[in-house]
Order: structure tokens, then C-alpha cells, then sequence
């Protein structure tokens, strides 16, 4: 299938780590957006690797650096823009920004989320960790020598943060426009909805950060999420017991609804302990979801749907919380939720019996090993 001339495409460089041979390759992908149709280029050998087909999985706002495309299997990761062309649409349309959550603003994890996605960003990346005074010291490192530093310190190692990369068009500057001025007593006054208005308490007790600038954004990403994963500074919160797993599907973060999933499940009582985002390929969803082939009948449609987006999965803890957790998510089938119980996350996100928002630990015997697949197994890929 020739392109036509005059047709709009826009073309990307990209990577795919083949893991059977420890190998990256790059591809040049050119993206048809009239009739969703692909075509890639593999740039060692020279030649076409995939003659222009049909890919109904990727839309427009799924193209800009850094995102995950899921081709013919392969999750392929956009490094940069193939052409001048391309860079001129999407430079500005889909510029990142770097975005925290800070300790104080722990229990509004998911209204901030929420706001995030009701104010037209998207989520590329998310992680929570935690500071050290060594990193705090690198993260912060402009403000060291500064009198109010040592409180700064004390309080970012305080408790659990969660980092972000978020796109949209002009991200920085929307972002610091959202969340306000770093006051929270001038954001009050001066922004009164912005989210430093709403959920801060001081100048630094503040909620959240944002990055002030293309040079703060690269800095600050590449500080939380590049890199070899064994050296990234920025670790894994997951205490790995007395825990169930969750995973938001992929259906669920499209629809920006995660924000009020994670609000609700902080509302319940519920901690979380561990929370990251992910893109699987299906030999990894194969493989993490290996019990259920053969038990479950929508077990194909279920593999095709997790390894078609991001997922966000969470470590929750709580006394009993396996059954308890279990409870709170309802009935796998959200028809059964709706009627039987009709307070459950799948009987108010649900959709079917693939799209049910949410998976769960379903023994506590499995608790620990599902955990440990993403928050361990998983972090050498990521």
C-alpha cells in the first residue's frame, strides 16, 4: 500500500529491545493518521520490515518522544522525530513536563491525578519513591547552602513521592499555571484553584512540583526514569509483604479515570505501598497471567487488552487485605457487580468481563510473588 502524495504521515525513530538476543534495534515508523496505517523501516539492514498495515491500536495522541507503540507485537519506544515536519506538528503539541507529588499530599494522590487528566495531560511515565537525604541533596541540589534547605531535606525524605513525566500541548507552562504559586498562602489569594490553593499548607508544604523549564525537565526525567534501571537513583517503594496487588487497566487510564480509582482505594483505608507505571508486550502479560490459560474463556481478548496501553499497578496493604481488597474491587463479571454489588470499583468502572478495571490478587498465597513480578522481576526492563 503506497503512500499518496499529499497524504498526511508523520514519521518517528525508534527503538525495540529484542530480548532473545540483548539486542536494540531501531526502526524508522511512519504513522498514516487517515487510515491508521503503519509502515516501518529497519535501519541497520536498509530495508522496508513491515509493508504499511493496518495498526487500529495507535492514535494521534499516542505519537511524541518518549511514548510506547505497541507494533505487531513489539512495544517500540519514539527516541525522536524522523522529519523536519514531523518535529514542527509535534515539538510544541506534545511537549513534557516533569511533575511530583510530594509527601504532605500523600492522601490526594488521586484528586491530584484526577485534575491532571480533567486538565488534558497525559501520563507518560509515573513512579512513586522516596528520597534520601543523598538524593534530595542531588533533586534539590540549586537550593543547597540556602537557609530554608535543611527543611526542605527534612521534609521531602519525610514519606513517599510520586514522580511523573506528563504531555500536552505547552506542558511546562500549563502545568506551573495548574499547581499554582509555590506559596500556598499567596496561591490561595492569587490562584485560588490552582492545586498548591487546594491541597498545600506552606511555601514548603506545597503538594507538588513542577518543572521550570525545558533544562529542569530533561534534568529531572532523567533523574527519576533513564538510565539503567539498577543505577536509577529513584528506587521502588514496594515493601513486598503483607500485601495484595493492583493493576488499572489500560481502558481505565485512557478513559482518564485513574485518579478516581486511586482516590477511592486511598479513601477506603487502604495503603499504597508501591505504585508504578508499565507497558507490557504480550509474552510478559503471557507470563505473568500463565495460571489462567485454559481456566479462563476470555483469556486471549484479556492478554490483547493489557498489552494494548499503560497500566498503572499498585502494592496495597492493610490487615487482611487480600479479602478485604477483593471486596472493595467486586465481582469479576461488572454486570454481576452492578447487581449484587453495586458500591464496588468494577460495578461503577467496569465494562466487561475483560475491560473490569481492575485486577486483583485473588489468594494471599499469590500476594507476595504478583508483587514481586512488577516491583522486582519487571525493574530490570523498565
Amino acid at each position: 500500500m503506497a503512500g499518496i502524495v499529499g497524504e498526511e504521515r508523520y514519521v518517528f525513530e525508534t527503538e525495540w529491545y529484542d530480548q532473545q538476543a540483548s539486542l536494540i534495534r531501531s526502526y524508522r515508523v511512519t504513522y498514516y493518521p487517515g487510515d491508521q496505517t503503519v509502515e516501518m523501516y529497519d535501519n541497520k539492514n536498509r530495508r522496508i520490515f513491515l509493508k504499511r498495515s493496518p495498526q487500529g491500536g495507535i492514535v494521534m495522541n499516542d505519537l511524541y518522544v518518549g511514548s510506547i507503540l505497541t507494533v505487531q507485537t513489539r512495544q517500540l519506544k519514539i527516541i525522536d522525530y524522523g522529519d523536519v515536519a514531523t518535529r514542527k506538528r509535534f515539538e510544541v503539541d506534545r511537549q513534557r513536563t516533569f511533575a511530583m507529588i510530594k509527601p504532605d499530599a500523600y492522601t490526594n494522590i488521586g484528586k491530584i491525578i484526577d485534575a491532571i487528566y480533567l486538565n488534558g495531560f497525559k501520563i507518560s511515565k509515573l513512579k512513586m519513591s522516596r528520597f534520601t537525604p543523598a538524593t534530595a541533596g542531588v533533586f534539590y541540589g540549586e537550593h543547597k547552602g540556602k537557609p530554608f534547605f535543611p527543611n526542605l531535606q527534612q521534609f521531602i525524605t519525610s514519606d513517599v513521592v510520586v514522580g511523573m513525566e506528563l504531555v500536552a500541548e505547552n506542558a511546562i507552562d500549563k502545568w506551573r499555571q495548574l499547581i499554582g504559586p509555590t506559596n500556598t498562602a499567596v496561591a490561595k489569594t492569587d490562584a485560588p484553584d490552582s492545586l498548591r490553593a487546594y491541597f498545600g499548607t506552606d511555601g514548603t508544604k506545597n503538594a507538588v512540583h513542577g518543572s521550570d523549564s525545558n533544562g529542569s525537565v530533561k534534568k529531572e526525567t532523567a533523574f527519576w526514569f533513564e538510565g539503567n534501571p539498577s543505577d536509577r537513583p529513584m528506587k521502588t517503594t514496594a515493601q513486598l509483604n503483607s500485601c495484595s496487588l493492583c493493576i488499572i487497566k489500560p481502558h481505565i487510564i485512557q478513559a482518564g479515570q485513574a485518579g478516581m480509582i486511586i482516590d477511592l482505594i486511598l479513601q477506603e483505608g487502604f495503603e499504597i505501598s508501591g505504585m508504578e507505571m508499565f507497558h507490557l508486550n504480550k509474552a510478559t502479560v503471557e507470563e505473568f497471567y500463565d495460571v489462567y490459560k485454559g481456566v479462563l474463556p476470555e483469556y486471549v481478548p484479556l492478554i490483547e487488552h493489557l498489552s494494548s496501553g499503560p497500566i498503572i499497578v499498585m502494592e496495597i496493604r492493610q490487615e487482611n487485605v487480600v479479602p478485604n481488597f477483593r471486596a472493595l474491587v467486586g465481582p469479576h463479571d461488572p454486570e454481576i457487580a452492578k447487581h449484587l454489588r453495586p458500591n464496588t470499583i468494577r460495578a461503577k468502572f467496569g465494562l466487561d468481563r475483560v475491560r473490569n478495571a481492575l485486577h486483583c490478587t485473588d489468594l494471599a498465597e499469590d500476594a507476595v510473588v504478583e508483587c514481586e513480578y512488577f516491583f522486582n522481576i519487571l525493574q530490570a526492563y523498565q
